[in-house]
């Protein structure tokens, strides 16, 4: 099963090869053993291979004694809203997020909407690899309960904290692009009470992607073409499950997902000035926010529920990660594309100005992201030589290591899933920005 990726992010593989209902059924029975029964909700988005799997989830849980709850197509965050709306113990999502058709696989939620923790992740995969399942007998079962009503509560969420008024009244035209995925259910419904003139793309949720699905400037000239002939203020893009989310100006720019963050905190801030939270990996955009506002960007190891956590536990009133990813906590506690929605479309409303020209006032960096082949206890000397080849860098060895200078930084981190690591880097100057990333690269040969 070399093709099953098992990660802190949950369970990702090919489906009719290594994600099977068998494969879906056992994970499914680990966590229902995991949890010793309770509610959980099981959600799924939109791929045709997702209804064969929620089938095969429930019926694990079922067997484990859980009150199930079946919510249909429904968006990734949406599964965290109703974890907390019905007291759940637990949530499944059934999604591959932006990986391409033939994929799909299982997130799991704890009782407060956040994914697993390293070490309940860990448990959970114990569990699966032992066959450790600790089924009900025929007393024990109830009945597979049905509800619809996911959206509706998410939107009336992000309506609750949107200034709808202010909102409407710039009456903004917008493309979508939902990618045929769990977002075109609700997001129309949510742009429509905002009073927004909206123009859809991948507005049937069947999972039949018209274009790879990971929301990145080379799978969306048909989004930026339908702006400009739209003549919209904006485009909005989101993956398969809707957590994530890209934007691109009225000028047809794709203004990259490193802009969500900062822009969705450069609103929130305004609003209630507080700290935020981010991973190593995000751009500096952020803690330049922040500091605007005269706050702090605390960074995490990489993983939402890192950030999640982190958020939690610092008081936090936005937060995210660089991948399109806005954490709103007054509407869920993961990354969410609809509260990501209210945020900017709010933001154009009260700034009255294009979103290029919002976007321009944000400082301009280059990022460029490697990575390499490599033996694991090599990467490991290459992250423990770094802090000391650098000695003038500040460090944070949260999660491989990060180091930071006045001109940029850089982040060296070993992949939980493949034998590579990546290197991340962010400059206002790019010819510094490949120099230092040589020089990483050179001195990583010498341990490979």
């Amino acid at each position: 099963m070399s093709d099953l990726i098992v990660s802190v992010s949950g369970v990702r593989g090919l489906v009719g090869e290594t994600m099977t209902p068998l494969v879906a059924a056992r994970f499914a029975a680990a966590f229902g053993t995991l949890l010793g029964g309770g509610r959980v909700v099981v959600g799924r988005d939109s791929r045709t291979s997702g209804e064969s799997l929620a089938a095969a989830v429930a019926s694990a849980l079922l067997a484990t004694g859980c009150e199930t709850i079946d919510l249909g197509i429904v968006s990734t965050p949406g599964v965290t809203v109703m974890i907390d709306e019905l007291e759940a113990a637990g949530g499944v999502m059934i999604t591959a997020s932006h990986n391409p058709f033939p994929w799909n696989g299982l997130k799991f939620f704890r009782s407060d909407g956040i994914d697993l923790s390293a070490a309940l992740g860990t448990k959970l995969k114990e569990f699966w690899l032992a066959d450790k399942f600790a089924f009900v007998g025929a007393d024990g079962y109830r009945p597979l309960i049905h509800d619809g009503t996911t959206h509706t509560r998410h939107v009336a969420r992000v309506l609750a904290a949107t200034a709808r008024k202010a909102v409407a009244a710039r009456r903004l035209n917008v493309v979508l692009d939902s990618c045929h995925g769990a977002g075109a259910i609700a997001t129309p419904q949510l742009l429509d009470e905002l009073g927004c003139q909206v123009h859809i793309l991948g507005g049937t949720p069947d999972g039949r992607f018209d274009h790879p699905p990971e929301p990145i400037l080379e799978n969306l000239s048909s989004v930026t073409k339908a702006v400009l002939a739209h003549h919209a203020d904006l485009g909005l893009v989101q993956d398969p499950d809707a957590d994530r989310l890209a934007l691109i100006d009225e000028q047809g720019r794709f203004i990259g997902e490193e802009y969500t963050l900062a822009l969705a905190a450069l609103y929130r801030l305004s609003q209630e000035p507080g700290p935020c939270a981010a991973n190593l990996s995000t751009s500096r955009m952020i803690d330049d926010v922040a500091r605007r506002f005269g706050q702090v960007c605390h960074r995490t190891p990489v993983g939402e529920v890192h950030v999640a956590d982190k958020m939690i536990v610092e008081k936090c009133v936005i937060g995210g990660e660089g991948n399109g990813g806005v954490i709103d906590p007054r509407v869920c506690p993961i990354r969410d594309s609809f509260a990501g929605i209210g945020l900017i479309l709010e933001l154009l409303a009260t700034r009255n100005k294009p979103l290029s020209a919002i976007v321009d006032e944000l400082p301009r960096y280059t990022m460029t992201k490697r990575k390499a082949t490599a033996a694991p206890d090599a990467v490991k000397k290459l992250i423990a030589r770094l802090p000391a080849e650098f000695p003038e860098a500040r460090s944070d060895t949260q999660d491989g290591v990060r180091l930071d200078w006045p001109e940029g930084w850089v982040h060296v981190r070993p992949s939980n899933t493949e034998p590579i690591y990546r290197t991340i880097g962010e400059s206002a100057d790019a010819a510094w920005l490949t120099a230092l990333l040589d020089r990483i690269d050179a001195l990583a040969k010498k341990f490979m």
